[in-house]
């Protein structure tokens, strides 16, 4: 009997010590078992960062062939639906809508423009989806089955850029006010800002349009945020695709219903600028 008792009191400690264990929050060393996870919440739980390609043969492919660039970046898949994907720079890239099979065999996403309308639709087979490793097969030559790439992701702790390209790109904006260094309204006619004013387009990606609320384009090209998010840099464009002009200005405000930046006239006279609002809207690009 006595013995029987030290191996209970024996197995009830090495249990305990086990518990103890699988609780570790080290990763590195144990690994903590979760209940099971469906294909869309694996893909949604992290960040995921392109690490490595192959082609047909199996043969790794550089990140920056051109063969395979255009799908390198970091991944967000969010569990709401919705996905951003950018450009190892942390310049966004693509944005849209994301679902995949109960089976976990196909992840489909599709790109979106920031009136909300579809630029692609794109289907991909699985190749491999776990809480590390996510891996993706894509056809580049739809007439041609025989050539493909695997794109090969890794989860990463590499947190989204929150700078503000998400925000502009995400919806169509209409200027909806001005106000003057004085704090005062400014007509939207006025010549001093009526050239501001305008439904805009920032489309994920880096490409830009701003028509008149006539819906007649006034110009395009190209469009960034700095890093911080303090400054949005517009590049406009030729129809030969030769630089126009290029204007800096500084964000004000950048939430999802309202984006403000200042346009200070003339250089060597800072204290007077206009401030430029614009209002989310759901209007489509002409």
């Amino acid at each position: 009997m006595i013995t029987l008792k030290k191996v209970f009191y024996l197995f009830a400690a090495f249990a305990l010590t086990a518990s103890f264990v699988a609780c570790s929050d080290n990763d590195d060393e144990f690994v903590i078992v979760d209940p099971a996870l469906t294909p869309s919440q694996i893909l949604s739980s992290t960040p995921w960062a392109t690490t490595g390609a192959k082609d047909k043969d199996g043969k790794s492919i550089a990140l920056n062939d051109p063969a395979v660039a255009g799908f390198v970046g970091f991944a967000y898949f969010k569990s709401d639906g919705n996905f951003a994907i950018y450009g190892l720079n942390d310049v966004l890239r693509s944005i849209g809508t994301w679902s995949v099979d109960p089976q976990g065999k196909t992840r489909t996403i599709t790109s979106l423009r920031p009136d909300r309308t579809p630029i692609f639709t794109r289907d991909v087979e699985i190749l491999e989806l776990n809480k590390k490793v996510f891996t993706y097969r894509i056809h580049t030559n739809p007439s041609d089955p025989s050539i493909f790439y695997d794109i090969i992701h890794e989860r990463v702790n590499h947190a989204e850029p929150a700078n503000g390209q998400l925000t502009l790109a995400s919806t169509a904006w209409k200027t909806t006010d001005a106000l003057d260094n004085t704090g005062a309204h400014v007509d939207l006619n006025n010549p001093a800002v009526n050239g501001f004013v305008g439904y805009a387009y920032f489309r994920a990606g880096g490409q830009y349009a701003i028509y008149g609320l006539n819906d007649v384009l006034r110009n395009q090209g190209d469009w960034s945020i700095s890093p911080d998010g303090k400054t949005r840099t517009l590049v406009a464009r030729n129809p030969d695709g030769t630089i126009a002009w290029t204007r800096v200005t500084e964000i004000l405000e950048l939430n999802s219903n309202i984006f403000t930046y200042r346009v200070i006239p003339n250089a060597a006279n800072p204290s007077v600028y206009y401030d430029i609002v614009h209002s989310k809207v759901d209007h489509k690009e002409p």
